[in-house]
């Protein structure tokens, strides 16, 4: 008897082993038992460190700079959304894109951060995603699925810009007030949207506003207003995408077997002019897109997947039209014989004519380098475009390669970007040379 009370004694004194703490994956609110109703917050950060060969005649801040190295945050957001009711969904991003030693507006550096989203939704139906009907400041575009990326989930160091096609000119960074009904039916996606776009005189590089423009070469107009209408249809041959936000997925990571065929217009009457300095001439801004997108896993044990999209893409802005762009551009002016906007790291972007869109991805093994230490995903992207005001094929190539630590939501990436340099010939704007950068990205992303 005495044994046996002091066994019982000292298996009571025993500390009681609780189970591990369970890691979770999301910030997620549940709102009614079910969690069919829900708060959920996310938050962004990508940070750049490049290397810089700069485009002929590049300045910064009045010095010449043949070579710059900067540090920038492309992106940085904060997101909430939910499921209020069976029926009503919000969503709203708060950030700032492009930030580095240069980033000022009107003189301040402090004055970049804005809201990106800030929409409602209607489900007419609880049970299904036949049709939603939604508002406000948005993202969901026509053209392509690049025109309204989910940036957090892309394969490569950055989207196709050129697919957001009127960034920051008629926009707030691709985002426009709009109302549009998306949906799916079956296999079938789309979205048509009417957006109010926005002057161009309020893009913070115009600030008189011009009665009479005096090129034969057509920019945005300055006179007058239309409404803005675009479509974006979709074929889902395997796994149905997501249909809770308007961002499209860049990679699921070996998730799903999605396989679609996408196709997208934007059109907007007089939206660009041209003009002998006498009289103006309006013209309709005419874009279409045509696309295959392919993502899914190769061998499930592995963990190995591969992504690819091949696009191509009609670009109708009016005569002439053209403009460079490039991301977080580190130049700040450009002397010489070069076109207006080469400066820094830019290549013409933007343009009529016709563009191609290529990537491919290869997702490798999971834990590669040891459990907890993630895989690489090698990449590889061409942009070519035949622009009319160009006198020959424009190509930008881009490798690289992701360190995937923890999927999308910890990873690094490093990217050398190949582009081509036109000089100024007259009215002629003609290929001479080839330049390049090296960016590497540590993007946290939960």
């Amino acid at each position: 008897m005495l044994v046996i009370a002091y066994f019982g004694v000292a298996n009571a004194q025993e500390p009681v082993k609780a189970d591990p703490p369970k890691e979770i994956d999301e910030l997620r609110l549940k709102l009614n038992e079910s969690g069919s109703h829900y708060l959920k917050a996310t938050f962004l950060n990508q940070i750049w460190f490049r290397f810089n060969d700069s485009n002929p005649g590049t300045q910064v801040l009045g010095e010449p700079a043949p070579q710059t190295f900067d540090i920038g945050l492309r992106r940085t957001r904060l997101q909430l959304y939910g499921q209020l009711t069976d029926h009503v969904f919000f969503y709203f991003q708060f950030g700032q894109n492009n930030f580095n030693f240069q980033t000022q507006n009107a003189g301040n550096r402090k004055l970049e951060v804005f809201f990106h989203d800030a929409l409602a939704e209607y489900k007419i139906n609880k049970s299904n995603e036949k049709l939603v009907l939604g508002g406000g400041l948005t993202i969901a575009n026509g053209l392509s699925r690049f025109s309204q990326p989910s940036i957090g989930t892309i394969m490569s160091m950055d989207v196709p810009v050129f697919a957001q096609a009127t960034v920051d000119q008629t926009d707030e960074f691709s985002r426009k007030l709009s109302i549009y009904a998306r949906g799916q039916l079956g296999k079938f996606d789309y979205r048509l949207v009417l957006s109010d776009p926005f002057p161009i005189t309020t893009n913070g590089t115009i600030t008189t506003p011009i009665t009479v423009v005096n090129s034969p070469n057509a920019t945005f107009a300055q006179i007058g207003h239309h409404k803005q209408y675009q479509g974006f249809f979709m074929w889902n041959f395997f796994d149905k995408e997501s249909h809770v936000t308007p961002y499209m997925t860049g990679t699921y990571l070996g998730k799903k077997k999605v396989f679609n065929i996408e196709g997208g217009f934007i059109t907007q009457a007089n939206a660009l002019w041209t003009g002998d300095g006498v009289t103006n001439t309006f013209h309709n801004m005419n874009l279409w897109s045509i696309a295959l997108f392919y993502d899914s896993p190769l061998n499930k044990e592995k963990g190995t997947a591969i992504n690819a999209y091949l696009g191509y893409f009609d670009t109708d802005y009016g005569p002439g039209y053209l403009r460079y762009n490039n991301a977080m551009n580190p130049g700040t002016s450009v002397v010489g014989p070069y076109p207006a906007g080469s400066t820094g790291n830019a290549f013409p972007m933007f343009g009529t004519g016709q563009q191609i869109y290529a990537q491919v991805g290869y997702l490798m093994k999971k834990d590669l380098f040891g459990e907890g230490n993630g895989t690489l995903m090698p990449y590889a992207t061409v942009q070519s475009a035949k622009l009319d005001r160009l006198d020959k094929q424009m190509n930008v190539y881009d490798v690289g390669v992701n360190w995937l630590i923890k999927g999308h939501t910890s990873k690094i990436t490093l990217d050398y970007q190949s582009r081509p340099v036109y000089g100024q010939q007259g009215t002629d704007i003609v290929r001479s040379d080839r330049k390049g950068q090296l960016v590497m990205q540590y993007q946290i992303f939960f």
